[in-house]
């Protein structure tokens, strides 16, 4: 079950947008009631463990940062990029170099206009390669959400918590 809960984690992670029981369970090759009984645990967990993270299960399930966490996300990403955009950013920053072919697969259809705005923003260069475009954030990237050094570092920093402890 914990893998299965894991493998749910990275779909809701990697969606821009709410997905169905029907959608997750057909991505994962797995029965609807496998996937409905671990999806009730990861929403029980997430809610016992207390962290900045729910999913939201309003029109399908959402992995989402809490309200009461929004304050740092504002900080982290300014308003004038949407939360599904930063999310297809955050994909480039964590994968780079990415082709837009791949991110497309995890991110769906929207990421061809989540890049261009990127793109025109300066925040990912997107250059030509054969039959795609190789995807990687740019020197203004780091300028803009502050990081200094490696982009990888704000994964990692992310991934064990020293943003949220100061």
């Amino acid at each position: 079950m914990e893998a299965l809960k894991s493998w749910i984690e990275a779909v809701l992670f990697i969606t821009s947008r709410a997905v169905s029981l029907a959608e997750i369970a057909n991505i994962l090759g797995e029965e609807k009631d496998a996937v409905e009984e671990a999806i009730l645990e990861l929403i029980s967990d997430y809610s016992v463990r207390d962290g900045a993270l729910e999913i939201d299960d309003e029109d399908g399930y959402i992995l989402q940062v809490k309200e009461d966490h929004m304050d740092l996300v504002e900080l982290l990403c300014p308003a004038d990029l949407k939360p599904v955009v930063i999310r297809t950013l955050s994909v480039i920053a964590l994968k780079e170099p990415i082709r837009q072919t791949l991110l497309k697969d995890m991110r769906g259809s929207n990421a061809y206009e989540h890049v261009a705005e990127l793109v025109e923003k300066g925040l990912v260069s997107k250059t030509r390669n054969k039959n795609s475009f190789i995807l990687k954030t740019t020197p203004k990237f780091a300028q803009y959400f502050k990081i200094k050094g490696d982009t990888r570092a704000l994964a990692k920093m992310l991934e064990t918590g020293e943003l949220a402890d100061g």
